[in-house]
């Protein structure tokens, strides 16, 4: 099944002098500018009944209409695979990420990832790019994310995100007891020795991560993280960067850090809490369609309340 859109609109006199591609860009501000240029180029579009180029200037006063159908985007292969779903409606679907799903296929990963059991789930998505996911959470991140279920709402949720307003919190156990929240302003790119890792580096991606503490252990710490940036690893990146891996990280946590005399039942639970202890536990964004602000919370998984709980536990002896 495909997705589409019946277009009819005039372009403004004050366009004159603009290219064509960029007159539709402003006019369709829900659809990408390489869609659009696809489009065109496919005829789906049309100025005045007839095929221009997305590099022809426009004058002001054209029609601009067609029937935009989307050819699928997205090719794996569908699995039954559960899905928590938390929220849907025909514009978006917000699920909760169990600890262990892969977002979508990749080296290594080709099935058994989000992708794959979106697509049994909605058919549909396989319409749109990396199947309607807006953003992603990294394997072992537990938590929630949007999805979205049309091409319109698809570009107007990913300029949200690219504009900074989509909220995105996280709860993550900490290695340390930073003595007060605060900010990490650093880039983040791609470290130069060990290719899968990321790391704070001159030249990376602008990234700002905002943190505050919200329980103290004896050797560890709660805290309440917020994204302002999206970067791969990011919260991972630059919790260890100010010397505050997180819990069971497997890339940037190191040695697990013991509580001195704990019981061996704290001591179990530290040292077999095997991935990174971050889970995205608030999601907030404007509604792609009506623009209505909504928010999400999602629990904590069952492996980070045990930690928490034996953290809490070690604090009172």
């Amino acid at each position: 099944m495909s997705a589409s859109e019946q277009i009819a609109c005039q372009v403004p006199a004050d366009y004159a002098g603009m290219r064509l591609d960029q007159a539709l860009a402003a006019l369709l501000p829900t659809h990408s500018r390489s869609r659009l240029q696809r489009w065109l180029k496919t005829g789906q579009l049309r100025v005045d009944g007839r095929i221009w180029r997305p590099r022809d200037p426009v004058f002001g006063g054209e029609t601009i209409s067609g029937e935009l159908i989307a050819e699928a985007e997205t090719f794996a292969l569908p699995q039954d695979i559960p899905l928590d779903i938390r929220y849907q409606d025909a514009d978006l679907l917000v699920l909760n990420k169990p600890a262990g799903l892969v977002a979508h296929p990749a080296a290594g990963n080709w099935d058994g990832t989000l992708v794959n059991a979106l697509l049994h789930h909605y058919p549909e998505l396989a319409n749109l790019p990396r199947a309607g996911l807006v953003h992603r959470l990294d394997k072992e991140t537990t938590g929630l994310l949007v999805v979205a279920r049309s091409l319109q709402a698809h570009s107007a949720l990913v300029a949200q995100l690219q504009a900074r307003h989509i909220e995105r919190d996280y709860l993550a156990v900490v290695n340390g007891l930073p003595v007060a929240g605060g900010t990490v302003d650093a880039p983040i790119g791609r470290h130069p020795v060990e290719r899968q890792r990321m790391a704070v580096v001159p030249g990376g991606r602008p990234a700002v991560t905002h943190y505050r503490i919200m329980r103290r252990f004896r050797t560890h710490t709660l805290l309440h993280v917020k994204l302002e940036t999206g970067r791969t690893h990011q919260i991972r990146v630059h919790m260890a960067h100010i010397r505050l891996p997180l819990v069971g990280d497997p890339l940037y946590g190191g040695r697990p850090r013991l509580p001195p005399s704990a019981s061996p039942h704290v001591l179990e639970v530290i040292q077999n809490f095997r991935r990174q202890a971050l889970h995205a536990e608030r999601l907030a964004l404007s509604h792609p369609v009506s623009g209505v602000r909504l928010t999400w919370q999602a629990e904590m998984p069952a492996d980070l309340l045990e930690l928490v709980a034996a953290l809490e536990e070690d604090a009172k002896v």
